[in-house]
Protein backbone atom coordinates (compact mmCIF):
# COMPACT_ATOMS: atom_id res chain seq x y z
CA UNK A 1 0.00 0.00 0.00
CA UNK A 2 2.99 2.35 0.48
CA UNK A 3 6.18 2.86 -1.46
CA UNK A 4 9.74 3.46 -0.28
CA UNK A 5 9.47 7.00 -1.57
CA UNK A 6 6.33 7.55 0.48
CA UNK A 7 8.11 6.39 3.62
CA UNK A 8 11.18 8.54 3.03
CA UNK A 9 8.89 11.54 2.56
CA UNK A 10 6.95 10.90 5.76
CA UNK A 11 8.66 12.84 8.55
CA UNK A 12 7.67 14.12 11.92
CA UNK A 13 6.49 17.72 12.01
CA UNK A 14 9.12 20.11 13.36
CA UNK A 15 8.93 21.14 16.98
CA UNK A 16 6.90 24.36 17.22
CA UNK A 17 8.88 27.58 17.29
CA UNK A 18 7.87 31.13 18.04
CA UNK A 19 6.24 32.48 14.88
CA UNK A 20 7.30 35.78 13.39
CA UNK A 21 5.12 38.78 14.12
CA UNK A 22 3.35 39.17 10.84
CA UNK A 23 -0.06 40.19 9.62
CA UNK A 24 -2.14 38.93 6.74
CA UNK A 25 -3.93 41.01 4.20
CA UNK A 26 -7.20 39.50 2.99
CA UNK A 27 -8.93 40.10 -0.35
CA UNK A 28 -12.07 38.04 0.21
CA UNK A 29 -13.80 38.49 -3.12
CA UNK A 30 -10.95 36.93 -5.13
CA UNK A 31 -10.48 33.18 -4.95
CA UNK A 32 -6.91 33.41 -6.21
CA UNK A 33 -6.09 36.10 -3.69
CA UNK A 34 -7.84 34.08 -1.00
CA UNK A 35 -5.59 31.10 -1.65
CA UNK A 36 -2.50 33.30 -1.63
CA UNK A 37 -3.58 34.89 1.64
CA UNK A 38 -4.24 31.55 3.27
CA UNK A 39 -0.76 30.39 2.33
CA UNK A 40 0.73 33.40 4.14
CA UNK A 41 -1.30 33.00 7.28
CA UNK A 42 -1.74 30.30 8.36
CA UNK A 43 1.94 26.24 63.73
CA UNK A 44 4.12 27.94 66.41
CA UNK A 45 7.90 27.68 66.63
CA UNK A 46 9.66 25.63 69.27
CA UNK A 47 11.36 28.74 70.64
CA UNK A 48 8.12 30.16 72.02
CA UNK A 49 7.41 32.54 69.17
CA UNK A 50 3.74 32.77 68.44
CA UNK A 51 2.35 30.72 65.63
CA UNK A 52 1.69 32.76 62.52
CA UNK A 53 -1.91 33.68 61.97
CA UNK A 54 -3.59 31.20 59.67
CA UNK A 55 -3.96 32.36 56.10
CA UNK A 56 -7.47 33.35 55.24
CA UNK A 57 -9.38 30.77 53.22
CA UNK A 58 -9.20 31.55 49.54
CA UNK A 59 -12.27 33.14 48.10
CA UNK A 60 -14.32 30.73 45.99
CA UNK A 61 -13.58 30.97 42.31
CA UNK A 62 -16.30 32.79 40.43
CA UNK A 63 -18.43 30.68 38.16
CA UNK A 64 -17.12 30.82 34.61
CA UNK A 65 -18.88 33.35 32.48
CA UNK A 66 -21.25 31.97 29.90
CA UNK A 67 -19.64 31.88 26.46
CA UNK A 68 -20.53 34.69 24.11
CA UNK A 69 -22.24 33.73 20.87
CA UNK A 70 -18.95 34.14 18.99
CA UNK A 71 -17.09 31.99 21.54
CA UNK A 72 -19.76 29.32 21.31
CA UNK A 73 -19.57 29.36 17.52
CA UNK A 74 -15.78 29.02 17.64
CA UNK A 75 -16.08 26.07 20.04
CA UNK A 76 -18.57 24.37 17.74
CA UNK A 77 -16.22 24.79 14.78
CA UNK A 78 -13.80 22.57 16.69
CA UNK A 79 -16.24 20.20 18.38
CA UNK A 80 -19.05 19.59 15.90
CA UNK A 81 -19.94 19.19 12.25
CA UNK A 82 -21.01 22.82 12.20
CA UNK A 83 -22.54 25.58 14.29
CA UNK A 84 -26.15 26.67 14.12
CA UNK A 85 -28.08 29.28 16.05
CA UNK A 86 -29.70 26.51 18.11
CA UNK A 87 -26.38 24.87 18.96
CA UNK A 88 -24.78 28.23 19.75
CA UNK A 89 -27.60 28.93 22.20
CA UNK A 90 -27.16 25.46 23.69
CA UNK A 91 -23.45 26.02 24.32
CA UNK A 92 -24.20 29.39 25.88
CA UNK A 93 -26.81 27.81 28.13
CA UNK A 94 -24.82 24.74 29.22
CA UNK A 95 -21.26 26.00 28.98
CA UNK A 96 -18.55 24.12 27.13
CA UNK A 97 -18.28 21.23 29.60
CA UNK A 98 -22.04 20.93 29.95
CA UNK A 99 -22.49 20.78 26.18
CA UNK A 100 -19.86 18.02 25.98
CA UNK A 101 -21.64 16.09 28.73
CA UNK A 102 -24.91 16.38 26.84
CA UNK A 103 -23.31 15.19 23.61
CA UNK A 104 -21.55 12.28 25.32
CA UNK A 105 -24.91 11.20 26.75
CA UNK A 106 -26.80 11.33 23.44
CA UNK A 107 -27.73 7.92 22.06
CA UNK A 108 -26.01 6.91 18.84
CA UNK A 109 -27.99 7.99 15.80
CA UNK A 110 -28.31 4.65 14.03
CA UNK A 111 -25.86 2.91 11.74
CA UNK A 112 -24.86 3.38 8.13
CA UNK A 113 -25.24 -0.37 7.71
CA UNK A 114 -28.92 -0.17 8.64
CA UNK A 115 -29.40 2.75 6.26
CA UNK A 116 -27.97 0.66 3.42
CA UNK A 117 -30.31 -2.18 4.33
CA UNK A 118 -33.29 0.18 4.49
CA UNK A 119 -32.38 1.51 1.04
CA UNK A 120 -32.53 -2.00 -0.43
CA UNK A 121 -28.81 -2.38 -1.11
CA UNK A 122 -28.64 -6.02 0.07
CA UNK A 123 -29.97 -7.23 -3.28
CA UNK A 124 -27.35 -9.39 -4.99
CA UNK A 125 -27.32 -7.00 -7.96
CA UNK A 126 -25.44 -4.50 -5.78
CA UNK A 127 -22.72 -6.95 -4.68
CA UNK A 128 -20.04 -5.63 -7.02
CA UNK A 129 -20.77 -1.91 -6.71
CA UNK A 130 -20.28 0.92 -4.24
CA UNK A 131 -23.91 1.96 -4.57
CA UNK A 132 -25.30 3.77 -1.56
CA UNK A 133 -22.12 4.30 0.45
CA UNK A 134 -21.66 8.02 -0.25
CA UNK A 135 -25.30 8.67 0.56
CA UNK A 136 -25.22 7.04 3.99
CA UNK A 137 -21.86 8.63 4.82
CA UNK A 138 -23.13 12.13 4.00
CA UNK A 139 -26.45 11.45 5.72
CA UNK A 140 -24.69 11.09 9.07
CA UNK A 141 -22.26 13.97 8.58
CA UNK A 142 -24.92 16.41 7.50
CA UNK A 143 -27.87 15.51 9.68
CA UNK A 144 -27.16 13.17 12.63
CA UNK A 145 -28.01 14.89 15.95
CA UNK A 146 -24.96 13.46 17.76
CA UNK A 147 -22.76 16.07 16.11
CA UNK A 148 -19.75 15.62 18.44
CA UNK A 149 -19.72 11.88 17.80
CA UNK A 150 -19.80 12.50 14.05
CA UNK A 151 -16.88 14.94 14.28
CA UNK A 152 -14.79 12.47 16.27
CA UNK A 153 -15.71 9.63 13.90
CA UNK A 154 -14.52 11.73 10.97
CA UNK A 155 -11.29 12.54 12.82
CA UNK A 156 -10.68 8.87 13.66
CA UNK A 157 -11.28 7.89 10.03
CA UNK A 158 -8.40 10.21 9.09
CA UNK A 159 -6.07 8.65 11.68
CA UNK A 160 -6.97 4.94 11.35
CA UNK A 161 -7.33 5.20 7.59
CA UNK A 162 -9.32 2.92 5.31
CA UNK A 163 -10.52 3.89 1.84
CA UNK A 164 -13.41 2.32 -0.01
CA UNK A 165 -11.30 2.51 -3.17
CA UNK A 166 -8.90 -0.06 -1.67
CA UNK A 167 -11.55 -2.69 -0.91
CA UNK A 168 -11.82 -4.34 -4.32
CA UNK A 169 -10.48 -7.76 -3.30
CA UNK A 170 -12.81 -8.53 -0.43
CA UNK A 171 -15.60 -10.62 -1.88
CA UNK A 172 -17.73 -7.68 -3.01
CA UNK A 173 -20.11 -5.51 -0.99
CA UNK A 174 -17.66 -2.61 -0.75
CA UNK A 175 -20.39 -0.21 0.38
CA UNK A 176 -21.19 -2.43 3.38
CA UNK A 177 -17.50 -2.93 4.20
CA UNK A 178 -16.91 0.83 4.26
CA UNK A 179 -20.13 1.53 6.15
CA UNK A 180 -19.41 -1.01 8.87
CA UNK A 181 -15.90 0.39 9.35
CA UNK A 182 -17.29 3.89 9.94
CA UNK A 183 -19.89 2.36 12.26
CA UNK A 184 -17.08 0.66 14.19
CA UNK A 185 -15.22 3.96 14.62
CA UNK A 186 -18.42 5.73 15.63
CA UNK A 187 -19.31 3.08 18.21
CA UNK A 188 -15.85 3.41 19.75
CA UNK A 189 -15.49 7.18 19.45
CA UNK A 190 -16.17 7.81 23.16
CA UNK A 191 -14.78 4.53 24.47
CA UNK A 192 -11.36 2.95 25.02
CA UNK A 193 -8.47 3.53 22.64
CA UNK A 194 -7.17 0.05 23.47
CA UNK A 195 -10.53 -1.56 22.70
CA UNK A 196 -10.73 0.39 19.46
CA UNK A 197 -7.30 -0.93 18.43
CA UNK A 198 -8.55 -4.47 18.99
CA UNK A 199 -11.70 -3.90 16.94
CA UNK A 200 -9.81 -2.22 14.10
CA UNK A 201 -7.29 -5.07 14.02
CA UNK A 202 -10.08 -7.66 13.70
CA UNK A 203 -12.05 -5.63 11.16
CA UNK A 204 -12.44 -7.44 7.88
CA UNK A 205 -12.49 -4.06 6.18
CA UNK A 206 -9.05 -3.18 7.56
CA UNK A 207 -7.92 -6.73 6.81
CA UNK A 208 -8.74 -6.22 3.13
CA UNK A 209 -7.45 -2.65 2.91
CA UNK A 210 -4.05 -3.42 4.45
CA UNK A 211 -3.95 -6.89 2.88
CA UNK A 212 -3.41 -9.08 5.97
CA UNK A 213 -6.79 -10.79 5.71
CA UNK A 214 -5.77 -14.33 4.74
CA UNK A 215 -2.08 -13.76 5.57
CA UNK A 216 -0.32 -17.10 6.17
CA UNK A 217 2.69 -18.23 8.13
CA UNK A 218 6.04 -18.47 6.38
CA UNK A 219 6.38 -21.22 3.77
CA UNK A 220 9.90 -22.59 3.75
CA UNK A 221 9.33 -24.33 0.42
CA UNK A 222 8.03 -21.37 -1.57
CA UNK A 223 9.77 -18.69 0.46
CA UNK A 224 6.50 -16.84 1.06
CA UNK A 225 6.42 -14.69 4.19
CA UNK A 226 3.56 -13.25 6.27
CA UNK A 227 2.06 -10.05 4.94
CA UNK A 228 3.78 -7.09 6.66
CA UNK A 229 1.49 -4.28 5.58
CA UNK A 230 -0.70 -3.93 8.66
CA UNK A 231 2.14 -4.59 11.10
CA UNK A 232 4.05 -1.68 9.60
CA UNK A 233 1.16 0.78 9.33
CA UNK A 234 -0.20 -0.13 12.76
CA UNK A 235 3.07 1.14 14.22
CA UNK A 236 4.05 3.89 11.78
CA UNK A 237 0.70 5.57 11.17
CA UNK A 238 -1.79 4.39 13.78
CA UNK A 239 0.03 4.26 17.12
CA UNK A 240 3.71 5.07 17.70
CA UNK A 241 5.18 6.73 14.62
CA UNK A 242 8.69 6.60 13.27
CA UNK A 243 10.68 8.36 16.02
CA UNK A 244 10.85 8.07 19.79
CA UNK A 245 8.86 10.94 21.35
CA UNK A 246 8.76 12.85 24.59
CA UNK A 247 5.37 13.15 26.30
CA UNK A 248 4.96 16.55 24.63
CA UNK A 249 5.28 15.08 21.14
CA UNK A 250 8.75 16.42 20.42
CA UNK A 251 11.41 13.90 19.28
CA UNK A 252 13.67 12.40 21.94
CA UNK A 253 17.30 13.16 21.23
CA UNK A 254 20.36 11.11 22.10
CA UNK A 255 23.60 12.87 21.33
CA UNK A 256 21.60 15.37 19.31
CA UNK A 257 20.09 12.64 17.14
CA UNK A 258 16.65 11.12 16.93
CA UNK A 259 15.98 7.43 17.56
CA UNK A 260 13.71 5.22 15.49
CA UNK A 261 10.82 3.52 17.27
CA UNK A 262 11.17 0.25 15.37
CA UNK A 263 13.29 -1.55 12.79
CA UNK A 264 12.57 -4.12 10.10
CA UNK A 265 12.84 -7.03 12.52
CA UNK A 266 10.03 -5.50 14.60
CA UNK A 267 7.79 -5.40 11.51
CA UNK A 268 8.51 -9.00 10.57
CA UNK A 269 8.02 -10.17 14.16
CA UNK A 270 4.72 -8.34 14.54
CA UNK A 271 3.50 -9.55 11.13
CA UNK A 272 3.52 -13.10 12.49
CA UNK A 273 0.77 -12.06 14.93
CA UNK A 274 -1.52 -11.13 12.05
CA UNK A 275 -1.43 -14.50 10.29
CA UNK A 276 -4.45 -16.76 10.01
CA UNK A 277 -7.14 -14.05 10.29
CA UNK A 278 -9.94 -14.19 7.72
CA UNK A 279 -13.62 -13.44 7.24
CA UNK A 280 -16.16 -15.21 9.42
CA UNK A 281 -18.45 -16.86 6.90
CA UNK A 282 -20.62 -18.37 9.66
CA UNK A 283 -20.11 -21.88 8.34
CA UNK A 284 -21.23 -21.09 4.80
CA UNK A 285 -19.17 -22.11 1.78
CA UNK A 286 -19.01 -21.31 -1.90
CA UNK A 287 -21.29 -18.66 -3.36
CA UNK A 288 -23.55 -18.79 -0.30
CA UNK A 289 -20.75 -17.40 1.88
CA UNK A 290 -20.80 -14.04 0.10
CA UNK A 291 -24.39 -13.97 -1.19
CA UNK A 292 -25.26 -11.39 1.45
CA UNK A 293 -22.97 -8.76 3.02
CA UNK A 294 -23.34 -10.15 6.56
CA UNK A 295 -19.78 -11.53 6.65
CA UNK A 296 -18.47 -7.98 6.29
CA UNK A 297 -19.95 -6.99 9.63
CA UNK A 298 -18.48 -9.81 11.72
CA UNK A 299 -14.96 -9.59 13.21
CA UNK A 300 -12.38 -11.80 11.52
CA UNK A 301 -11.74 -15.30 12.90
CA UNK A 302 -8.82 -17.69 12.81
CA UNK A 303 -7.94 -20.25 10.16
CA UNK A 304 -5.65 -22.45 12.22
CA UNK A 305 -3.68 -23.88 9.29
CA UNK A 306 -2.48 -20.39 8.33
CA UNK A 307 -1.50 -19.17 11.79
CA UNK A 308 2.17 -18.87 12.80
CA UNK A 309 2.50 -20.77 16.08
CA UNK A 310 6.18 -19.97 16.57
CA UNK A 311 7.62 -17.23 18.78
CA UNK A 312 7.04 -13.61 17.77
CA UNK A 313 9.52 -10.92 18.80
CA UNK A 314 9.05 -7.17 18.32
CA UNK A 315 9.52 -3.93 20.29
CA UNK A 316 11.38 -5.84 23.00
CA UNK A 317 8.52 -8.30 23.57
CA UNK A 318 8.68 -12.02 22.80
CA UNK A 319 5.38 -13.89 22.59
CA UNK A 320 6.32 -17.50 23.33
CA UNK A 321 5.97 -20.29 20.81
CA UNK A 322 2.63 -22.07 21.11
CA UNK A 323 0.67 -18.98 22.22
CA UNK A 324 -2.72 -19.08 20.51
CA UNK A 325 -3.75 -16.44 17.98
CA UNK A 326 -6.16 -14.49 20.20
CA UNK A 327 -3.71 -14.34 23.10
CA UNK A 328 -0.92 -13.28 20.72
CA UNK A 329 -3.06 -10.46 19.35
CA UNK A 330 -3.95 -9.29 22.85
CA UNK A 331 -0.33 -9.28 24.00
CA UNK A 332 0.83 -7.48 20.86
CA UNK A 333 -1.77 -4.72 21.12
CA UNK A 334 -1.18 -4.37 24.87
CA UNK A 335 2.50 -3.78 24.12
CA UNK A 336 1.82 -1.18 21.46
CA UNK A 337 -0.85 0.58 23.53
CA UNK A 338 1.56 0.84 26.47
CA UNK A 339 4.38 2.25 24.33
CA UNK A 340 5.51 5.69 25.49
CA UNK A 341 4.81 7.13 22.04
CA UNK A 342 1.16 6.14 21.77
CA UNK A 343 -0.25 8.90 23.99
CA UNK A 344 1.59 11.88 22.42
CA UNK A 345 1.35 10.48 18.88
CA UNK A 346 -2.43 10.07 19.04
CA UNK A 347 -3.04 13.19 21.15
CA UNK A 348 -1.20 15.48 18.73
CA UNK A 349 -3.09 14.13 15.74
CA UNK A 350 -6.47 14.51 17.45
CA UNK A 351 -5.61 18.12 18.35
CA UNK A 352 -4.65 18.70 14.71
CA UNK A 353 -7.93 17.26 13.44
CA UNK A 354 -10.08 19.34 15.81
CA UNK A 355 -8.26 22.49 16.90
CA UNK A 356 -4.90 23.56 15.49
CA UNK A 357 -2.18 22.27 13.18
CA UNK A 358 0.63 23.42 15.45
CA UNK A 359 -0.24 22.76 19.09
CA UNK A 360 2.40 23.77 21.58
CA UNK A 361 4.38 20.94 23.19
CA UNK A 362 2.75 21.87 26.50
CA UNK A 363 -0.74 21.40 25.00
CA UNK A 364 0.23 17.97 23.62
CA UNK A 365 1.73 16.99 26.98
CA UNK A 366 -1.42 17.94 28.89
CA UNK A 367 -3.63 15.87 26.61
CA UNK A 368 -1.15 12.96 26.56
CA UNK A 369 -1.12 12.96 30.35
CA UNK A 370 -4.89 12.52 30.33
CA UNK A 371 -4.49 9.67 27.82
CA UNK A 372 -1.99 8.04 30.21
CA UNK A 373 -4.17 8.43 33.31
CA UNK A 374 -3.38 5.27 35.25
CA UNK A 375 -6.98 4.99 36.48
CA UNK A 376 -8.35 4.71 32.94
CA UNK A 377 -5.66 4.92 30.24
CA UNK A 378 -6.84 5.58 26.72
CA UNK A 379 -10.26 6.89 27.77
CA UNK A 380 -11.24 8.70 24.58
CA UNK A 381 -14.03 10.64 26.25
CA UNK A 382 -11.51 12.13 28.68
CA UNK A 383 -9.02 12.79 25.88
CA UNK A 384 -11.63 14.57 23.75
CA UNK A 385 -12.62 16.69 26.74
CA UNK A 386 -8.98 17.55 27.37
CA UNK A 387 -8.41 18.57 23.75
CA UNK A 388 -11.47 20.82 23.53
CA UNK A 389 -11.38 22.41 26.99
CA UNK A 390 -7.65 23.10 27.15
CA UNK A 391 -6.74 26.75 27.68
CA UNK A 392 -4.87 26.73 24.38
CA UNK A 393 -8.04 25.72 22.54
CA UNK A 394 -10.34 28.11 24.38
CA UNK A 395 -8.10 31.13 24.90
CA UNK A 396 -8.84 34.24 22.87
CA UNK A 397 -5.07 34.56 22.42
CA UNK A 398 -5.21 31.58 20.09
CA UNK A 399 -7.58 33.31 17.73
CA UNK A 400 -5.20 36.27 17.58
CA UNK A 401 -2.02 34.24 17.00
CA UNK A 402 -0.82 33.81 13.39
CA UNK A 403 0.53 30.35 14.26
CA UNK A 404 -2.73 29.04 15.75
CA UNK A 405 -5.56 27.33 13.93
CA UNK A 406 -5.90 25.16 10.87
CA UNK A 407 -7.14 25.20 7.33
CA UNK A 408 -10.75 23.96 7.35
CA UNK A 409 -11.05 20.71 5.49
CA UNK A 410 -13.29 21.17 2.46
CA UNK A 411 -15.70 18.56 3.85
CA UNK A 412 -16.06 20.64 7.01
CA UNK A 413 -16.76 23.80 5.01
CA UNK A 414 -19.65 21.95 3.38
CA UNK A 415 -20.98 20.40 6.59
CA UNK A 416 -20.58 23.72 8.40
CA UNK A 417 -22.83 25.45 5.87
CA UNK A 418 -25.35 22.57 5.86
CA UNK A 419 -25.58 22.42 9.66
CA UNK A 420 -25.79 26.20 10.01
CA UNK A 421 -28.89 26.40 7.85
CA UNK A 422 -30.67 23.14 8.62
CA UNK A 423 -30.10 21.47 5.25
CA UNK A 424 -32.49 18.61 4.50
CA UNK A 425 -32.80 15.92 1.87
CA UNK A 426 -36.52 15.65 1.02
CA UNK A 427 -35.92 12.27 -0.61
CA UNK A 428 -34.08 11.05 2.50
CA UNK A 429 -31.26 9.81 0.27
CA UNK A 430 -28.64 12.56 0.75
CA UNK A 431 -27.24 11.88 -2.71
CA UNK A 432 -24.29 14.25 -2.49
CA UNK A 433 -22.15 11.59 -4.14
CA UNK A 434 -18.38 11.20 -4.35
CA UNK A 435 -16.88 14.69 -3.97
CA UNK A 436 -13.19 13.87 -4.45
CA UNK A 437 -12.90 15.55 -7.86
CA UNK A 438 -10.82 18.65 -7.12
CA UNK A 439 -12.10 20.54 -10.15
CA UNK A 440 -15.81 19.91 -9.54
CA UNK A 441 -16.03 18.82 -5.91
CA UNK A 442 -14.27 19.20 -2.59
CA UNK A 443 -11.01 17.30 -3.22
CA UNK A 444 -12.27 15.12 -0.35
CA UNK A 445 -15.09 12.70 0.33
CA UNK A 446 -15.80 10.52 3.38
CA UNK A 447 -13.61 7.39 3.50
CA UNK A 448 -12.13 8.07 0.07
CA UNK A 449 -8.55 8.97 0.95
CA UNK A 450 -6.08 8.24 -1.89
CA UNK A 451 -3.83 6.18 0.41
CA UNK A 452 -3.32 4.97 3.97
CA UNK A 453 -1.51 8.28 4.57
CA UNK A 454 -4.92 10.05 4.54
CA UNK A 455 -5.83 13.00 2.36
CA UNK A 456 -2.93 14.88 3.93
CA UNK A 457 -0.08 14.00 6.27
CA UNK A 458 0.15 15.46 9.77
CA UNK A 459 3.63 16.83 9.07
CA UNK A 460 2.95 18.34 5.65
CA UNK A 461 4.57 21.72 4.95
CA UNK A 462 3.69 23.65 1.76
CA UNK A 463 6.96 23.96 -0.18
CA UNK A 464 8.55 27.40 -0.56
CA UNK A 465 5.97 28.98 1.73
CA UNK A 466 6.08 31.34 4.73
CA UNK A 467 4.73 28.44 6.79
CA UNK A 468 7.86 26.42 6.07
CA UNK A 469 10.08 29.39 6.88
CA UNK A 470 8.28 29.70 10.23
CA UNK A 471 8.71 25.94 10.92
CA UNK A 472 4.95 25.43 10.92
CA UNK A 473 3.03 22.50 9.45
CA UNK A 474 -0.25 22.79 7.54
CA UNK A 475 -1.63 19.32 6.78
CA UNK A 476 -4.77 20.38 4.92
CA UNK A 477 -2.72 22.43 2.47
CA UNK A 478 -1.64 19.16 0.86
CA UNK A 479 -4.99 19.13 -0.99
CA UNK A 480 -5.11 22.90 -1.54
CA UNK A 481 -4.08 24.08 -4.98
CA UNK A 482 -5.40 26.38 -7.68
CA UNK A 483 -7.77 23.70 -8.98
CA UNK A 484 -9.14 22.55 -5.63
CA UNK A 485 -9.60 26.06 -4.23
CA UNK A 486 -11.70 27.12 -7.21
CA UNK A 487 -13.46 23.75 -7.36
CA UNK A 488 -14.46 23.96 -3.70
CA UNK A 489 -15.90 27.45 -4.08
CA UNK A 490 -17.81 26.39 -7.19
CA UNK A 491 -19.19 23.35 -5.36
CA UNK A 492 -20.22 25.50 -2.41
CA UNK A 493 -21.86 28.01 -4.75
CA UNK A 494 -24.02 25.19 -6.14
CA UNK A 495 -24.77 23.92 -2.64
CA UNK A 496 -25.78 27.37 -1.41
CA UNK A 497 -28.15 27.69 -4.35
CA UNK A 498 -29.70 24.30 -3.58
CA UNK A 499 -28.23 22.62 -6.66
CA UNK A 500 -26.33 19.72 -5.04
CA UNK A 501 -28.63 16.69 -5.30
CA UNK A 502 -31.77 17.58 -3.31
CA UNK A 503 -29.87 19.12 -0.36
CA UNK A 504 -32.18 21.98 0.60
CA UNK A 505 -31.12 24.69 3.07
CA UNK A 506 -33.50 26.75 5.20
CA UNK A 507 -32.66 30.45 4.95
CA UNK A 508 -35.72 31.66 6.86
CA UNK A 509 -33.55 33.24 9.55
CA UNK A 510 -31.64 35.22 6.90
CA UNK A 511 -34.61 36.51 4.89
CA UNK A 512 -35.53 39.03 7.57
CA UNK A 513 -31.99 40.45 7.42
CA UNK A 514 -31.41 40.43 3.68
CA UNK A 515 -32.47 44.03 3.00
CA UNK A 516 -29.70 45.16 5.37
CA UNK A 517 -26.47 43.88 3.88
CA UNK A 518 -24.43 44.62 7.00
CA UNK A 519 -26.83 42.74 9.27
CA UNK A 520 -26.86 39.82 6.81
CA UNK A 521 -23.06 39.57 6.61
CA UNK A 522 -22.75 39.96 10.38
CA UNK A 523 -25.12 37.04 11.00
CA UNK A 524 -23.34 34.76 8.54
CA UNK A 525 -19.98 35.83 9.94
CA UNK A 526 -21.11 34.83 13.44
CA UNK A 527 -22.62 31.46 12.61
CA UNK A 528 -20.16 30.24 9.97
CA UNK A 529 -16.96 32.02 10.98
CA UNK A 530 -17.37 32.80 14.71
CA UNK A 531 -16.95 36.53 13.93
CA UNK A 532 -13.45 35.91 12.62
CA UNK A 533 -13.92 37.94 9.48
CA UNK A 534 -12.24 41.25 10.20
CA UNK A 535 -14.29 44.42 10.30
CA UNK A 536 -12.60 45.48 7.05
CA UNK A 537 -13.48 42.23 5.31
CA UNK A 538 -17.05 42.27 6.63
CA UNK A 539 -17.51 45.88 5.51
CA UNK A 540 -16.13 45.09 2.05
CA UNK A 541 -18.53 42.18 1.64
CA UNK A 542 -21.49 44.16 2.94
CA UNK A 543 -20.73 47.01 0.54
CA UNK A 544 -20.69 44.57 -2.39
CA UNK A 545 -23.98 42.94 -1.33
CA UNK A 546 -25.63 46.29 -0.72
CA UNK A 547 -25.29 47.08 -4.43
CA UNK A 548 -27.63 44.17 -5.24
CA UNK A 549 -31.36 44.84 -5.60
CA UNK A 550 -33.59 43.97 -2.62
CA UNK A 551 -37.22 44.27 -1.56
CA UNK A 552 -38.71 40.96 -2.70
CA UNK A 553 -38.07 37.44 -1.47
CA UNK A 554 -36.47 36.49 -4.79
CA UNK A 555 -34.07 39.43 -4.59
CA UNK A 556 -33.42 38.73 -0.92
CA UNK A 557 -32.49 35.14 -1.74
CA UNK A 558 -30.04 36.41 -4.35
CA UNK A 559 -28.43 38.55 -1.65
CA UNK A 560 -28.34 35.61 0.76
CA UNK A 561 -26.71 33.33 -1.81
CA UNK A 562 -24.09 35.93 -2.70
CA UNK A 563 -23.34 36.71 0.94
CA UNK A 564 -22.89 33.05 1.82
CA UNK A 565 -20.55 32.37 -1.08
CA UNK A 566 -18.47 35.46 -0.27
CA UNK A 567 -18.07 34.42 3.37
CA UNK A 568 -17.32 30.81 2.41
CA UNK A 569 -14.57 32.10 0.07
CA UNK A 570 -13.03 34.44 2.64
CA UNK A 571 -9.62 33.34 3.97
CA UNK A 572 -10.71 34.28 7.50
CA UNK A 573 -13.41 31.63 7.23
CA UNK A 574 -11.23 29.07 5.44
CA UNK A 575 -8.69 29.30 8.27
CA UNK A 576 -10.40 27.95 11.39
CA UNK A 577 -9.08 29.77 14.45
Amino acid sequence: MTSTADREAETLPPAPTAPPNRGTAFVPVSVAAAFSAVLAACGGGGDGTPAPAPSPAPAPSPAPAAPTAAEASRFLAQASMGASRAQIARVQSLGYAGWLDEQFALPASGTRWDLLVANGLTDISYKNSEAGFDSVAWNKLLSAPDTLRQRITLALSEIFVVSIDGLANGGGWKQFAAATYLDLLEAGAFGSHRTLLQQISLSGTMGVYLTYRGSAKANTTSGALPDENYARELMQLFTIGLLQLNLDGTPKLAGGKTTETYVLDDITGLARVFTGWDFDYAGLTGAAATATPDFKRRPMVQVASRYETGAKTFLGLTIPSGTDASASLTQALDKIFAHANTAPFFSRQLIQRLVTSNPSPAYVARVAAVFNDSADPGNLRAVIRAVLLDDEARSAAGAASPSFGKLREPMLRFTGWARAFGAKSPSGLWNVGNTTDSAKGLAQSPLRSPSVFNFFRPGYVPPNSPLGTAALVAPEFQIANESSVVGCINFMQRAVAGSVADITPDYTSLLALADDAKALIDEINLVLAANQLSSTTAATLAAAVQTMPAGTDTLRRNRINASLVLVLAAPEFIVQK
